[in-house]
């Protein structure tokens, strides 16, 4: 994968952010999010990253429940380019940059409003489970399908 430590990466306009991401959600910068350095603390971007996986799944069609095969995390990974204070707003973007047997790995990018570009991006790994079995099982057809459909056909390998 490209690292995004490029200025033109790091420097994306909304539009560019929504153009590369499927999966954009918009969160407000809480006050209690900051820690006692007064910027947003490090495991908030991490909940962020959450909200957009989860929105990706949800257009996917894929249940959350717990029963059954579904989607558990098996990785997770931040780098941080620039501290976020309060008042702002943080668009999250995510979307698959590779396909496994059993798994997906997805990209994360956080934008903010008032900066205007990228103050964090990462990647996390999600692997379809059996939670009945407590094993991983085969991403099915239906869902790779479901990927093409929503960002373009991956071959398996790294698409950054």
């Amino acid at each position: 994968m490209v690292p995004m430590s490029a200025a033109g990466d790091i420097d994306m306009s909304e539009e560019e952010l929504r153009l590369r991401y499927p999966a954009v959600v918009e969160i407000p910068v809480q006050w209690g999010e900051q820690d006692g350095f007064g910027h947003v603390n490090n495991a908030v971007f991490v909940r962020w990253f959450e909200s957009s996986r989860i929105e990706y799944l949800r257009l996917l069609g894929i249940s959350l429940n717990t029963g059954g095969v579904g989607p558990i995390l098996a990785a997770v990974t931040c780098n941080f380019r620039c501290q976020v204070t309060y008042p702002d707003s943080i668009l999250i973007g995510a979307r698959v940059s590779q396909i496994g047997n059993s798994s997906v790995g997805m990209h994360h990018a956080a934008w903010s409003r008032q900066q205007g570009k990228i103050v964090a991006d990462g990647d996390s790994t999600v692997v379809m489970f059996d939670y009945e079995l407590q094993k991983s099982s085969p991403l099915d057809l239906a869902t790779r399908q479901a990927i093409t459909r929503l960002q373009g056909e991956l071959d398996g390998k790294d698409v950054d």
